[in-house]
């Protein structure tokens, strides 16, 4: 019997150093950081061109999305189309759907759906962003 249970104990013990770990979509990427200005849009007329819900990629707008829009100096830096971005005093990760134009720099802005309160209320912050590039495939 006391044989029996320390069989049992190594097996259960050997097993456990040797689960497989479930991967993560935030695995897939390497990390690198950034400190730019965030501010926030809204897909309204007034606040972007007279189709309000197409990005400068070709990608519709909903409210609820967790979307960005980057100034064209960080495309170079890797913030590319679909580019995972997790921002700071935000929870959750945005995916870069638009460019802002060419006059600014170093600048994100959150897409806040229809609510322009929301986006008054963000304002303009100096925050620190995380975003994804993809891990190369060997």
């Amino acid at each position: 019997m006391k044989k029996l249970c320390f069989i049992l104990l190594i097996v259960l013990f050997s097993c456990e150093d040797h689960k497989t770990k479930t991967s993560t979509f935030e695995d897939g990427f390497s990390w690198n950081s950034a400190l730019v200005t965030a501010t926030a849009y809204n897909s309204l007329k007034y606040q972007t061109s007279s189709n309000p819900n197409i990005t400068a990629f070709g990608d519709s707008l909903k409210p609820g999305l967790k979307y960005i829009a980057v100034s064209r100096d960080l495309l170079s830096r890797g913030l590319k189309h679909n580019t995972p971005v997790k921002i700071e005093g935000l929870t959750g990760v945005y995916l870069v759907k638009d460019k802002m134009h060419s006059r600014w720099r170093n600048r994100i802005d959150i897409y806040m759906g229809v609510n322009v309160d929301s986006a008054l209320q963000w304002g303009k912050k100096r925050v620190c962003i995380d975003y994804g590039l993809p891990k190369n495939q060997e």
